[in-house]
């Protein structure tokens, strides 16, 4: 990462066949199309704005569901672009998953039954990067990203694990979706949909905001601590090193960012 303030600050989204990427107010997307060519396209973000964009734990929760909305804005104007759930193996597993979660909360109770239903929720998308080229598109993203924040020309050589990886929240965000869940079940006999769906977003703002404390902290002890399981889930699932074509639609992606931040 870098505290230049000539850089953006850049995030982005692996897809099946190349990468989304945000910038403060844009976002760009490059694919590789089925002839060869790599398309592109970018637009304005959507963004809230107001008091609750302040709030300690809201404004995570806003900022991933600005990140959602632009998905079908960026598949519209690509239509050529491959969404990570775009393939029959993930959403078998994803109906998988939705049954044997069904059968796992009547038959399992206590921490040891949640803790067994977060790590199921982690099946579809273990299967989504375990096949085709995801997981190499995942690896184009960081590097693309880490090249520019230090001013490298070649991708090739950055890393393929990056500090600001959303994997950096799936640690946080199960441990407190676990906890809660739990005391949620100790406080009501039997709590309803809507009870769970505050329990997942209050999970998620606190995830982000264990993310936002580390970048805050880069360098300290506890944020080191903090990242070891997101940098292994990284490194032995989440990322796979990309080809030279891979890293093509990746230069295009950050070309048009740059781009489409400029003129806004």
């Amino acid at each position: 990462m870098t505290d230049s303030p000539d850089k953006l600050r850049l995030g982005g989204m692996a897809l099946r066949n190349g990468l989304l990427v945000h910038g403060p107010t844009s976002w760009a997307a490059a694919a590789r199309r089925r002839d060869g060519t790599i398309g592109v396209a970018s637009g304005r973000k959507p963004r809230v704005r107001g008091p609750v964009d302040r709030l300690p734990g809201a404004r995570g929760v806003l900022r991933l569901g600005e990140g959602m909305v632009v998905i079908p804005l960026a598949k519209r104007a690509l239509p050529e672009l491959r969404l990570p759930w775009q393939d029959a193996r993930v959403l078998g597993a994803s109906a998988a998953t939705m049954v044997a979660g069904s059968v796992l909360r009547r038959r399992v109770r206590g921490l040891g039954g949640e803790a067994a239903l977060a790590g199921l929720s982690l099946l579809p998308a273990l299967v989504a990067l375990r096949g085709g080229d995801l997981a190499a598109y995942h690896g184009v993203e960081h590097k693309a990203i880490a090249a520019y924040e230090a001013d490298d020309d070649d991708a090739r050589d950055a890393a393929k694990e990056h500090d600001r990886c959303g994997s950096h929240l799936m640690a946080p965000l199960l441990a407190s979706n676990v906890a809660g869940t739990a005391l949620l079940k100790r406080a009501v006999r039997k709590p309803g949909p809507v009870a769970g769906a505050l329990v997942s977003l209050a999970s998620v703002g606190l995830a982000v905001e264990v993310f936002a404390w580390t970048e805050r902290h880069d360098g300290s002890a506890a944020a080191r601590v903090l990242r070891v399981p997101g940098h292994e889930l990284q490194r032995v699932l989440g990322t796979r090193e990309p080809t030279e074509a891979q890293l093509d639609v990746g230069r295009a992606a950050l070309a048009e960012i740059l781009r489409a931040e400029s003129a806004s």
